[in-house]
């Protein structure tokens, strides 16, 4: 069985964060989207989860974090190309979501990152496929 990772956020407004995903391409599944909820798949393997914050009450009983004052978790993802890492950076502006940090560029890695609409940050790179190999022989 492959392993699959789901993320799920509480977001203030459905409607507009389904926007917003929309906008960096990922794919709405309509099989696990509600009036409460929506789901998105990054790739095969990868799926976000947007909850109402009602919603996502029902997945805890701890007090949803407020990601514009704390940091609760970074979301991070490879791309296949600096190009591509730029490209998503600019779709999350345009659509709403603000920069988290200036490019950085390590020559190996070229990283970047936005937050969505409600805060929540996601870092976004690149990495040399011959780097990733010296580093998993080491």
């Amino acid at each position: 069985m492959t392993t699959h990772i789901f993320v799920s956020l509480p977001v203030n407004d459905l409607k507009k964060s389904i926007q917003f995903y929309e906008s960096l391409g990922f794919q709405q599944n309509p099989h696990f989207t509600t009036e409460d909820a929506a789901s998105f798949s990054i790739d095969e393997t990868i799926h976000v989860m947007l909850s109402t914050h009602d919603k996502f009450k029902e997945l805890t009983p701890k007090e949803i974090a407020n990601p514009n004052i704390v940091c609760h978790s970074l979301i991070s993802l490879s791309l296949a190309s600096r190009e591509e890492v730029d490209a998503i950076v600019s779709k999350a502006i345009t659509a709403g979501g603000s920069r988290a940090h200036e490019p950085e560029d390590y020559g190996f890695m070229y990283q970047y990152g936005f937050y969505d609409l409600d805060g929540h940050g996601w870092g976004v790179f690149w990495m040399d496929p011959a780097a990733m190999k010296q580093g998993s022989e080491s």
